[in-house]
């Protein structure tokens, strides 16, 4: 295991990462994955401690990689369920989340539909004086950093297999395709593919692709480096795809169609769904990533997410596991051990 020295006790956002925190995150997650390929797929690293998720969004994949993240590490996880809790009774979030610290909770994975809450949480906590490390699993239209720290795991084991480092993506160009403004994985993706040199191109219908929508990102320094963000976007799909290394396509929500920001899914499909003949224009080697659940024939044609010659989809899930656990050792073990050598 890596002994880098972390920093972070809570995990909010991307924005803030250093070279370093992305070098650490990836290598810790390489030996949490060599130790899911054993038989005996359980460490103790975490036992004794308590896990809360606090899933206030229905979730599948996040929720259930991270709940078998924090097993696989021997925590007790504590899950909590908004329907049947006492949010129905009038019980605020942040009493919700002062009631599982009353239960020992050590770590809380906090996933809202609104922007800023595991923020709130965890500043909350703070000022208690909790020493709780808050995991943001996802928050409105801010950030997901646990997926975009698997899909960086994805990307730099399918470019060094043997030796996954974040050195292997610089200078690749990555596309992500879709509804980049209102997607938290783009948002988490920018900060991290970027911070490790890739070139980073957008494109996406106007409606969900605003003009100035990069600018944001391309005038955030990187922590600890003095290089710009490489970013373009671009309002058609062809010169996104221009020798792309790789190609992230993003959900398309439902509820657009009922806002009046697409005028349907065909042309949708038409004008930006990623599709056989549409890949020859990036380079022979291609891979395609999605955070799924993927609607088929809208976002990818199901002829591509089916195929493992070019769909990483399987292997994003298979490293959110890794990533996860990572996550979970690193504020779980490092925040307190560094409290107890600063008390």
């Amino acid at each position: 295991m890596t002994e880098t020295p972390w920093h972070h006790r809570h995990i909010l956002s991307l924005r803030d990462f250093s070279l370093a925190d992305y070098a650490t995150v990836t290598q810790t997650a390489v030996s949490f994955r060599d130790v899911l390929s054993r038989r005996t797929k359980k460490v103790p690293t975490l036992q004794g401690r308590v896990v809360t998720t606090l899933f206030f969004e229905p979730s599948t994949r996040t929720r259930s990689s991270f709940e078998l993240a924090a097993k696989r590490l021997s925590a007790d996880v504590l899950n909590f369920a908004p329907g049947s809790s006492s949010l129905t009774k009038g019980e605020t979030i942040l009493d919700t989340a002062k009631t599982y610290l009353a239960m020992g909770a050590e770590i809380m994975i906090v996933r809202h539909r609104e922007t800023g809450v595991p923020q709130a949480i965890a500043a909350e906590l703070d000022r208690m004086g909790a020493g709780v490390g808050v995991l943001n699993a996802g928050d409105g239209q801010h950030e997901h950093p646990s997926q975009a720290l698997l899909d960086l795991l994805t990307l730099c084991t399918v470019l060094n297999p043997d030796k996954p480092s974040i050195e292997a993506l610089r200078g690749k160009k990555i596309a992500i395709v879709g509804d980049i403004l209102h997607s938290r994985v783009a948002r988490s993706n920018l900060w991290s593919l970027t911070a490790c040199g890739a070139s980073v191109h957008l494109a996406g219908p106007p409606t969900l692709l605003p003009l100035n929508f990069a600018e944001g990102f391309r005038n955030s320094p990187i922590p600890g480096s003095a290089e710009p963000r490489a970013i373009a976007q671009h309002d058609t799909l062809e010169p996104a795809l221009a020798d792309a290394d790789f190609v992230m396509t993003l959900r398309l929500q439902h509820e657009r169609m009922t806002q009046h920001l697409l005028p349907s899914l065909r042309e949708y499909h038409q004008r930006f769904g990623i599709t056989r003949d549409r890949l020859t224009a990036c380079r022979s080697s291609v891979k395609i990533l999605h955070p799924a659940p993927v609607n088929r024939g809208v976002e990818l044609s199901s002829d591509l997410m089916d195929d493992p010659s070019l769909s990483l989809i399987s292997q994003q899930v298979t490293s959110g596991v890794a990533v996860r656990m990572a996550l979970l050792y690193l504020i779980g073990t490092r925040s307190r051990d560094a409290a107890l050598l600063n008390a």
